[in-house]
């Protein structure tokens, strides 16, 4: 499996159009092929950081996710949304495991 967390700081003037963009990626991200789970959240200490937790089963899933309409179009307007660098990190898992609290 292979987990990605990013984060990405939005301009606050642009917050409501980044936002609409995330929503229509994750809706359409939840349905390709070998897509585990595809999730967005505005963090509760700041509004306008948005953090990604995506899980694929497998390599090809995530590179399929990349070649995507929705994907790309969500890049190429990404640069004008934000408000500093971005932070990707890439987990290639091998196993896990829920757990009780």
């Amino acid at each position: 499996m292979i987990v990605i967390h990013a984060s990405f700081p939005i301009d606050p003037e642009k917050r409501d159009e980044a936002l609409e963009l995330i929503e229509a990626l994750v809706e359409q991200s939840n349905e390709e092929d070998g897509m585990i789970e595809y999730r967005a959240t505005t963090d509760v200490q700041d509004e306008n950081l948005v953090r990604f937790f995506e899980q694929y089963e497998n390599e090809e899933a995530f590179l399929a996710h990349t070649q995507t309409d929705h994907f790309q179009e969500f890049e190429s307007q990404l640069p004008a949304l934000l408000a500093g660098e971005p932070e990707v990190l890439r987990f290639d898992v091998s196993e896990a495991t829920e757990l009780d609290l």
